[in-house]
């Protein structure tokens, strides 16, 4: 029987897929199985793939996405866990076995761990926000404070491993290219009946890679919008004032980086997030804003000059002219 199954979806990955596959080679244990599922790469992604043993490879002509891919693969997974690796990052020498032991001895529905953010030769660790570890808990508890970093501000697919039961909770919203973790993490803290964070940083996730969603301003970043979308049609209301401090802070970081927007690009996305920030509840948005840092609390009233300036913002404002 297969206790893992590892889903890693890669597109024009021909640069690192050998690293990361070489690596999960360094896990290989008999009840492992390998999904790579190559989402219409041009490049040599899918015969490098195909050229490492126990590795199964599926082939999509068409590019779908990264939130298809994931679940094309969950579709063919038959691991009693699940997890996730994108094509660019590596795993440590005994890491998945670590993931296996965690789940199987807690006994709960998902286990989140820590990471390792890899930006050139510098490597720091990035820990899951909850400090109670090691035992199983109630997902929807963690999902509050509002304005306090939680495990629904955490949303990376990767940094966990999931019982297959689960089901359809593991599933990503079909057609987005981007912020498909968002609506993804928020239902399984929702709906899921326990997790437990366990401190084990074994995947090593690679930042700054040229081609990856997060380096290309095209018009797949307006699926930012479409995910939290979702995130709003289902939050319940005691949820409310934590998902539009999310949705507000993750906008004023995407504004911040809008010079890599084309200008026709810009004024859409500057569009589309003004509209929506109208659209919520606007004493959730002024208690979200006035506790962001003064750089983005601007940069998001100057996006809806409705909202008047704190005096903080007005000091630094007359400091600077």
């Amino acid at each position: 029987m297969i206790a893992l199954s590892v889903i890693v979806p890669v597109r024009d990955g021909e640069r690192y897929i050998a690293d990361a596959l070489s690596s999960l080679a360094r896990n290989a244990r008999r009840d492992l199985e390998v999904i790579v599922v190559d989402d219409g790469s041009v490049d040599a992604t899918g015969q490098i793939a195909a050229d490492f043993a126990g590795v199964s490879v599926v082939r999509h002509d068409t590019p779908v996405g990264l939130a298809d891919a994931r679940n094309a693969g969950l579709t063919l997974a038959s691991g009693r866990y699940v997890t996730f690796m994108d094509g660019d990052d590596w795993v440590a020498p005994g890491y998945l076995t670590q993931l296996v032991d965690a789940i199987d001895g807690l006994g709960c529905d998902f286990v989140r761990v820590d990471h390792v953010q890899v930006e050139g030769r510098k490597r720091v660790v990035h820990r899951a926000p909850l400090s109670h570890r090691g035992t199983p808990l109630v997902p929807r508890e963690h999902i509050l404070p509002a304005d306090v970093r939680t495990m629904v501000d955490y949303p990376y697919a990767w940094a966990g491993v999931y019982r297959r039961s689960l089901g359809d909770l593991l599933r990503f919203p079909g057609s987005l290219h981007t912020a498909e973790d968002r609506p993804w993490i928020w239902r399984l803290h929702r709906e899921a009946a326990s997790f437990a964070v366990v401190s084990l940083a074994g995947l090593f996730y690679r930042r700054q890679v040229a081609g990856s969603l997060t380096q290309v301003g095209d018009e797949r970043q307006l699926h930012f919008f479409d995910a939290f979308e979702l995130v709003f049609k289902d939050v319940e209301e005691e949820f409310l004032a934590k998902a539009v401090r999310n949705f507000c802070a993750l906008l004023g970081h995407h504004l911040e980086l809008a010079d890599r927007f084309t200008p026709d690009l810009r004024a859409r996305f500057v569009e589309r997030g003004a509209g929506m920030v109208r659209g919520l509840p606007a004493e959730l948005v002024v208690a979200a804003v006035s506790g962001m840092s003064v750089e983005r609390e601007a940069v998001l009233r100057d996006l809806v000059p409705e909202l008047a300036p704190s005096a903080r913002v007005r000091r630094e404002r007359e400091e600077l002219s």
